[in-house]
């Protein structure tokens, strides 16, 4: 998104937020030295290489190679839009963000409105279940009734109705000035191109509102009220501006809401579940929207909990979603997680479970939940004669493929490899040198990579002076304030200088920058930043870390380097003034500086 703030409320913004304890809010961090390290939430590893500075207010994995200030974390780490990144900082800063917002992109004012119009039509939606409950005899009391959903529930969850007819929403959003495009946009009604007609997607069905992590209506799930009825049991909103359904999950709003320190989540499959068993004490449910689960999802569950819980039926439909769930998991399982899986009897879902054992009842399943591990290996097990030589052979080619998904460095992998050896009764040897061979393989491209950006730590490229002098000023900005020369031929900078003096634009740009603002720390000073190439640049020397960590030696080479560069830069533009005297002559400037650089020199 290309949007802008004052740029001054973003300087105070990242000079109030403690880029320390904001990770560590969401990923352990230990201290080690002047940083703070932790396995990296980016991707999977063993051996810590995320590094927190908080003198530099800045973060980088030596691993994967992310890197950032407060923002860019929480933008990757929540997949948040800027803004919103913005918005979670400031009000945790106690800072209300500018009003004066200018976007450079009509992409935030169109996010705007669209929010806008879907909290419109959740309101309406909200009305008309109120209107059709005051009559008691209604198709819709009767069922809310049958389900015996309190007012409370309904007013946590913000369930509403949408009306028996074609055009209520279109006519509501058309009374708000939505144009045509952004009704469609909402994803809230349908347009017929052979009869050129717009109607409503929702029917006389019971709604339910999804919001994301901040509680803004981004998509609807709609459910039928008569089982009798042919259409099918839910439809969810399409895909939209707002709505990405392989992301989200139903009810997750709600349960951060309603739960502090959530111990584990329970996937299930439907709202109503998610919603009848909030009621009966069970706040910790959410609900896939129609997809299979997803990388993201799991992630995103990762990050709020240690336990996640599948439960699905236990027909055919219900062990291919829970070997999916199980197959999306393996490749992103990390130590300290578990994921465990429940299947219901025939006929039933957790609504019609936690009815009948009630909260005691319905957790003591879920106590009794199967591990990963175990509905891996004896599903595989079903699919062959375990008690022959060549079946258990045959188990252990089918696990084989799927061991070799999970993280080679993780203790889940040496578990794993353990208990199928001691299922199939062969040495664990031997069954490491039949997995390892392909997982080895098959991760070799991985390994090598970290092992470039290992190497890369350990061989430090040598820099030149003026690469030097640019990271000891981005360790140390009080530095630039060493640059006192009252001539400021400092700040003067000439082409002819950039093929000795590599990076010297750069380095005077930032000497300009850091004497203009000495506050400016490196994380605000990454975040102004303008030129990709060279933002790049600046990441990859503020995190590379110092041969000389003594302040004071630092200081002296500096002022070393500092006069080295003076020289260079005077020389070489004597040099140039020289040949345009001999070829063309000197202007009454050219002149001037002539004189003064040679009396200087």
């Amino acid at each position: 998104m290309a949007s802008h703030i004052d740029r001054t409320f973003i300087d105070t913004l990242l000079a109030r937020t403690d880029i320390v304890e904001l990770i560590n809010s969401r990923v352990t961090l230990k201290k080690k030295g002047n940083n703070y390290l932790a396995c990296c939430p980016f991707h999977g590893e063993k051996t810590p290489s995320f590094n927190v500075s908080a003198s530099k207010q800045f973060y980088h994995c030596f691993g994967c190679g992310v890197n950032g200030n407060a923002i860019n974390f929480l933008r990757e780490y929540e997949h948040l839009e800027f803004i919103d990144a913005v918005e979670e900082l400031a009000e945790r800063a106690g800072l209300e963000v500018p009003k004066t917002i200018i976007n450079q992109q009509q992409n935030l004012a169109k996010k705007h409105s669209l929010f806008q119009l879907m909290e419109f039509a959740n309101d309406f939606y909200q009305i008309k279940l109120d209107e059709q409950l005051k009559n008691q005899q209604s198709e819709l009391s009767q069922y809310i009734n049958q389900r015996g959903l309190s007012a409370e529930i309904i007013k946590t969850f913000a369930i509403g109705y949408s009306p028996n007819n074609w055009d209520s929403i279109n006519t509501l959003l058309s009374q708000h000035k939505a144009t045509q495009q952004d009704k469609l946009d909402t994803g809230l009604v349908i347009h017929n191109e052979d009869k050129n007609k717009v109607y409503d997607r929702f029917r006389h069905r019971l709604m339910f509102p999804i919001r994301d992590r901040r509680g803004k209506t981004i998509g609807f799930g709609g459910r039928i009220i008569n089982s009798d009825d042919k259409q099918a049991k839910y439809i969810n909103s399409p895909e939209t501006p707002l709505f990405h359904k392989g992301g989200e999950l139903y009810g997750l709003y709600e349960l951060n809401q309603s739960v502090r320190n959530i111990e584990k989540v329970l996937v299930v499959e439907g709202y109503m579940d998610v919603v009848s068993l909030a009621q009966h004490g069970v706040p910790y449910a959410v609900a896939t929207l129609g997809t299979a689960t997803s990388e993201q999802h799991i992630e995103k569950l990762f990050r709020l909990t240690k336990e996640i819980i599948f439960c699905f039926d236990g027909d055919r439909a219900g062990k291919d979603a829970a070997w999916k769930a199980m197959s999306t998991t393996l490749p992103i399982i990390q130590p300290d997680k578990n994921i465990k899986f429940i299947f219901l009897e025939q006929g039933e879902d957790p609504d019609s479970i936690i009815r009948k054992v009630h909260k005691s009842g319905f957790e003591a399943r879920l106590e009794n939940a199967m591990p990963l591990s175990e509905f891996l290996f004896s599903s595989l097990q079903e699919q062959v004669d375990f008690e022959h030589a060549d079946g258990r052979s045959q188990f252990i080619d089918l696990a084989k493929g799927y061991l070799q998904k999970i993280p080679v460095n993780s203790s889940f992998y040496v578990l794993m490899k353990d208990k199928l050896a001691k299922m199939t009764g062969i040495n664990l040897q031997e069954i490491s040198k039949l997995i390892d061979q392909q997982q080895t393989a098959n991760s070799t491209q991985a390994v090598q990579q970290t092992n470039i950006q290992v190497r890369r730590v350990a061989k430090q490229p040598l820099l030149s002076p003026v690469f030097k002098a640019i990271s000891y000023l981005l360790n140390f900005p009080d530095l630039a304030k060493r640059v006192i020369y009252p001539d400021n031929y400092w700040f003067q900078y000439h082409a002819s200088q950039a093929n000795k003096l590599e990076g010297l634009q750069l380095f005077i740009r930032l000497l300009d920058l850091f004497q203009y603002d000495p506050t400016l720390t490196t994380a605000r000073l990454i975040s102004i930043w303008d030129n990709n190439s060279e933002k790049e640049q600046l990441q990859k020397l503020i995190i590379m870390p110092l041969l000389i960590q003594d302040k004071a030696a630092i200081t002296q080479e500096f002022d070393e380097i500092l006069k080295i560069i003076l020289h260079t830069k005077r020389k070489i533009r004597i040099e140039q003034l020289q040949f345009i005297q001999n070829t063309q002559g000197l202007g009454q400037h050219e002149s001037e500086e002539y004189k003064y650089l040679i009396h200087s020199h």
